[in-house]
């Protein structure tokens, strides 16, 4: 993190530009074919190879972190009966369905008294100030073995491309680089950061990095980080509960404080200038790629973390942390 400039995404336009050219090279092969024929051959065979290179050295190198054990169990949240599920029979999903319904009740309402604590005392930062204290944060409060200067994110290069396809942040495997949009309200980005922070320190599933966010956040001594987290996942909760039950979850948040009211009509806003053909499209190929990883609820994954979270609140209640664990 030595280098400002992001090179994860300098790679990924090299590596576009390249893909472009060897496709405009492919149609001008096959318009020539029985001059060119060979060559596109060959060109397709050195494509695959490359792909296949990029792809081991993908899961050497990163991808077999979505294999670990999820920070549920590692963490060892909620119940010995949550631990070892019972049998998919009707019955059994009903009453955890049941079970999961009251505590996103519980805990939507847990995070809305928080809300309303902490919003009088949130103040925005810049994006440098964000960033150092969640490396700082990352050092004191986990255990990572990340060294000091392998954490940190940078500023997104083609944030405006990425606001399109609805990419507030992402990690590059290759680099180790985690990129964050830096033009996201202040109120996003230490929840932003701290989530892009937890891939760096070897967490690959996208709602245990939420809940590795929401952890180091909330137990930071920072005003701003702890609103910014309870905030995030609260979008989280808050959404999951309005599908099983609209009208709790819109009773909660006329509870919200005109700040936070404020806030997330600063994000609806945001979702509608920027919801597109382009933002549907890229959610679609990203939705394959995480369940490609093993990770089966996809994109859903990210909302995952609502239950975790909760369970965390109430094992912190028993047990105080004095360091996160990360496996």
């Amino acid at each position: 993190c030595k280098i400002p400039l992001s090179m994860g995404d300098i790679l990924y336009f090299a590596g576009g530009v390249w893909v472009l050219g060897t496709l405009i090279k492919w149609v001008w092969y096959l318009l020539r074919f029985r001059e060119y024929g060979e060559r596109l051959g060959i060109s397709v065979i050195s494509m695959i190879n490359t792909l296949v290179f990029i792809y081991l050295f993908f899961l050497l190198g990163w991808g077999f972190n979505y294999e670990k054990e999820p920070l549920r169990k590692y963490w060892s949240l909620g119940s010995a009966a949550q631990s070892h599920p019972t049998p998919d029979d009707t019955a059994s999903i009903n009453l955890r369905r049941a079970k999961d319904s009251l505590a996103l009740v519980a805990f939507d309402g847990f995070l809305v008294n928080k809300l309303n604590s902490y919003a009088p005392h949130f103040h925005s930062t810049s994006f440098k100030n964000v960033n150092d204290s969640a490396k700082a944060y990352y050092l004191r409060y986990t255990d990572s073995k990340v060294k000091k200067d392998g954490l940190g994110v940078k500023p997104m290069l083609f944030g405006f491309v990425m606001q399109r396809m609805a990419v507030d942040g992402y990690y590059n495997p290759f680099t180790g680089e985690g990129q964050v949009d830096g033009t996201l309200p202040g109120f996003e980005l230490p929840f932003i950061i701290c989530h892009e922070m937890a891939h760096q320190a070897g967490i690959g599933d996208e709602g245990d990095a939420n809940l590795m966010a929401y952890a180091v956040g909330t137990m930071a001594n920072d005003s701003s980080f702890n609103y910014s987290c309870y905030l995030n996942i609260w979008l989280y909760t808050n959404s999951r509960l309005y599908r099983r039950d609209s009208t709790v979850a819109k009773s909660f948040e006329h509870r919200l404080n005109a700040l936070t009211a404020a806030h997330i009509d600063t994000l609806d806003q945001i979702s509608n200038r920027y919801n597109s053909t382009m933002t549907l499209y890229s959610g679609k190929i990203y939705d394959s790629y995480l369940k490609l990883q093993d990770q089966k609820d996809g994109i859903r994954s990210y909302g995952n973390v609502s239950i975790s979270a909760w369970q965390l609140e109430q094992k912190r209640t028993e047990e105080p942390q004095a360091v996160i664990r990360i496996p």
